[in-house]
């Protein structure tokens, strides 16, 4: 029987949802870093290779081994498709050509096909009006918080846009189909490394043929750091909070970090980077926080409940 995830998240799967948009916000730093000097494939690959020996060398620590069934290694290679290769393939061509506050918002859709994929394909995370709403309701706190600039490029390289699109849908698969590594009893730790390891030999060829990095001059050490930070902070943090949470709170809950990095990544740009926190930012922010808010229906149950009491007071 697949676990119910239908039932409001806890403050550990919130303060763990919190923690993977701060992680994988990050990734837009040290990305920005380490393309100034290297293909963009490239960094792709690195940065999933090295998460990869990390992860190997955390289990390796810990005591675990990885599973050498042929049937799991065919759903780690599955699973590394639908949530590194394709979507990071798409999206990485239609930045190409669109700005990165397009990318982002069409990024922001992964939930409302997550939801959609959800109702029809499983039994356990059925689409609510209040659900739907509360999707709704955080899709347009990312457009707010990203501003009507990159509003007005929408339906400017319809392709690319497509191709992200694409990316998104593609995430909503994989976080459907990656519930099923908690029934098949492999740990959190375990799934994020045989993802990473199964995305890693999928995307080498790809980049022996069409970057050739032998050819490339030596990269500084400030490219360097930002490949480590993207794949030990970003992708092998980040895939272990990630399966975490998948397994516990569901698929629909799971893919709502893509409302959160936006917000993660301007808050830390306000912190430490020095930029301006602007009012849309803020009425973004409260959107998506409403949104989270319907999603999760803890907030309106609780209004409920003291209207029904003021009701039954004498």
């Amino acid at each position: 029987m697949p676990h119910s995830t239908q039932r409001p998240m806890t403050l550990p799967e919130w303060a763990m949802l919190l923690a993977l948009s701060i992680v994988w916000g990050g990734s837009f730093f040290f990305n920005e870093i380490a393309v100034r000097e290297l293909p963009v494939f490239t960094v792709v690959v690195s940065r999933v290779a090295l998460a990869a020996i990390i992860l190997l060398v955390i289990l390796r620590l810990r005591g675990e081994r990885m599973p050498r069934e042929r049937w799991v290694w065919g759903a780690f290679f599955v699973m590394g498709l639908l949530n590194n290769a394709i979507p990071f393939t798409l999206i990485v061509w239609g930045q190409q050509h669109i700005a990165s506050g397009v990318a982002s918002i069409l990024n922001a859709a992964t939930p409302l096909f997550t939801v959609l994929l959800a109702h029809v394909l499983t039994r356990d995370e059925r689409m609510t009006g209040a659900k739907f709403a509360g999707v709704l309701i955080g899709f347009g706190g990312v457009t707010v918080m990203i501003g009507a600039e990159a509003l007005r490029d929408l339906g400017v390289h319809v392709i690319a846009q497509i191709l992200c699109l694409a990316g998104a849908l593609s995430y909503a698969f994989a976080g459907l189909y990656g519930r099923r590594f908690r029934a098949m009893g492999i740990s959190p730790m375990g799934t994020a490394t045989g993802q990473v390891i199964a995305s890693s030999l999928i995307m080498t060829p790809l980049v022996m043929v069409l970057d050739q990095p032998w050819t490339l001059p030596a990269p500084s050490l400030s490219a360097l750091g930002a490949l480590i930070g993207v794949a030990a902070i970003s992708t092998a943090l980040a895939y272990v909070l990630y399966f975490r949470i998948l397994a516990t709170a569901g698929a629909t809950n799971l893919l709502l970090v893509t409302f959160l990095i936006p917000a993660s990544a301007i808050m830390l740009g306000t912190l430490f980077l020095g930029e301006v926190l602007l009012p849309r930012h803020i009425a973004g922010m409260a959107l998506i926080g409403a949104g989270l808010a319907a999603i999760d229906g803890r907030p309106w149950r609780a209004l409920r409940a003291v209207t029904a009491s003021r009701r039954q007071a004498p």
